[in-house]
């Protein structure tokens, strides 16, 4: 489903084609993070404007948090990965 330029509140699936992602991958953010959202009902809404200014606003760094003990960070599916935090 393509989202209209004009429409102006989106349902799961417009926002998710908006982000470029997945349904199911829009909906594990959606109830991960803090994605400007209101449920009305059933159904989960989105201002258009409000997930662009989210996305704008997100920095990758916050992704790599340190931890408060050992500086190091924290566990998640890509600590496997083992990026160097400069």
């Amino acid at each position: 489903m393509s989202t209209s330029p004009d429409r102006d509140i989106l349902n799961v699936d417009e926002a998710a084609a908006l982000l470029g992602v997945s349904v199911k991958t829009f909906n594990k953010v959606l109830h991960s993070e803090d994605l400007p959202a209101r449920k009305i009902g059933r159904e989960w809404k989105f201002s258009r404007q409000h997930l662009i200014e989210w996305v704008g606003a997100g920095r990758s760094t916050d992704f790599y948090r340190e931890t408060a003990e050992g500086g190091t960070p924290e566990e998640r599916r890509t600590a496997g990965w083992r990026m160097k935090m400069d």
